[in-house]
């Protein structure tokens, strides 16, 4: 440690008194001869040393217990975060979710089954976030970023993901009849056994997305779907899609096919 500061001994006040030359001068003289006395008092007081010593020791006790503490404050963030998107589950509105999904997937923890039906998380950005067997039935997803996500076997129902990004997500099982597809970016998402019936696939990007598995296409409308992999079209028009370019004629399309 920095040893103290320890000054030379003053003299004394004959002897400074006698340097001055400028009778003005001397109450200031004083007042400085004053000080350096208690300079060099101070200096030579064994306590002041170890009081700072002991400062020094507590500041290094303090850093070993915040780095040593880390993971109690981890857990309290998730702690708060699970419980404000737990007493947000079932009602409409963010609720504070969206930053606390955000902060739970930042530190890569899991939300598998995760209840956010109905929810509006608008913009949410859950990029390679587990979310397995998750309900985000008619949840506001729109422009929200999924990439990479795993979604497979999740309740996307009725969900609007208008412009979201959906790229290298796993949904294989996850049931997304009736989404809100127009204008999300599919491409190279796995939809294995995926239910898109009656989905709104209008100007959608399917550039290499794995479809051959899809369940059902029923109603669904693939207008002006982009960058279509060779063979999807016809299939999904053989298994029941549509394309419909207004909303008036998709939903005609759809009561003509329930009767």
């Amino acid at each position: 440690m920095r040893p103290l500061y320890q000054p030379e001994r003053p003299v004394n006040w004959a002897e400074r008194r006698a340097s001055c030359r400028r009778k003005w001068a001397l109450p200031f003289i004083g007042l400085e001869w004053c000080f350096e006395w208690a300079a060099w008092v101070l200096g030579n007081w064994a306590l002041l040393e170890v009081v700072e010593y002991l400062g020094t020791f507590s500041l290094i006790v303090a850093v070993v217990l915040y780095f040593a503490e880390s993971g109690a404050r981890t857990r309290q963030r998730h702690y708060a975060a699970w419980a404000v998107i737990n007493s947000a589950q079932g009602k409409g509105g963010s609720g504070g979710r969206i930053e606390a999904l955000e902060e739970l997937n930042k530190d890569r923890v899991p939300l598998t089954g995760l209840d956010a039906s109905v929810a509006f998380l608008q913009g949410v950005r859950l990029g390679n976030a587990t979310l397995s067997r998750c309900s985000f039935e008619a949840a506001d997803l729109r422009q929200s970023s999924l990439r990479g996500a795993d979604l497979s076997f999740c309740n996307l129902r009725s969900a609007n993901l208008r412009d979201a990004d959906l790229s290298h997500a796993q949904l294989a099982d996850a049931d997304l009849a009736e989404a809100d597809l127009t204008g999300a970016d599919l491409s190279s998402a796995g939809l294995d056994r995926a239910d898109l019936s009656n989905a709104d696939l209008r100007n959608a990007n399917l550039g290499g997305v794995r479809w051959g598995g899809i369940s059902s296409l029923h109603l669904a409308d693939v207008f002006g779907v982009k960058n279509a992999p060779d063979g999807f079209l016809p299939f999904a028009l053989a298994h029941g899609a549509v394309q419909a370019e207004s909303d008036e004629e998709w939903t005609h399309l759809q009561n003509a096919g329930k009767q």
